[in-house]
């Protein structure tokens, strides 16, 4: 059975270091891809955009600089613990949010409770998403070409 937690948590988007806007971003998570949050934000004019990134990597990310590749997830203050900065990147392009940290943690107790850290493993039928991932992809290029 399919379950998720999720929680709109108001964030600052950095557009740069004198402009800023508050946006809400919607955290999601669920049981059928355990290891994973997925991230949810909407510009004025833009399309939605989804990003899906590692749980642990989020809880890390609350208490210490963590990441590699296109998310990046630190503290602004190592010692106060108090707001994170979440930065998605593709290539040149980055969206940039600051995020005050309860909500976040009070997000991540929910997934705990729907799946403590460390039982992902017993809900993940991995072969059988791969499987599928694949067998989506190579439609995708048969189609293509």
């Amino acid at each position: 059975m399919r379950e998720s937690v999720q929680a709109e948590v108001i964030m600052s988007f950095l557009v740069s270091e004198e402009l800023s806007f508050r946006i809400p971003v919607e955290l999601r998570y669920e049981t059928d891809d355990p290891y994973a949050v997925r991230l949810t934000f909407h510009l004025p004019g833009d399309a939605p955009v989804t990003w899906a990134f590692g749980r642990e990597l989020l809880i890390d990310g609350v208490g210490r600089p963590c990441g590699e590749g296109d998310v990046h997830i630190a503290p602004v203050d190592s010692e106060a613990l108090g707001e994170v900065l979440i930065r998605l990147q593709v290539g040149g392009d980055q969206a940039l949010f600051r995020s005050s940290t309860p909500p976040l943690v009070a997000f991540l107790d929910r997934t705990d409770k729907l799946v403590p850290l460390g039982q992902e493993g017993a809900l993940a039928d991995f072969d059988a998403h791969l499987e599928e991932a694949l067998d989506r992809i190579l439609a995708e290029e048969q189609s293509a070409g």
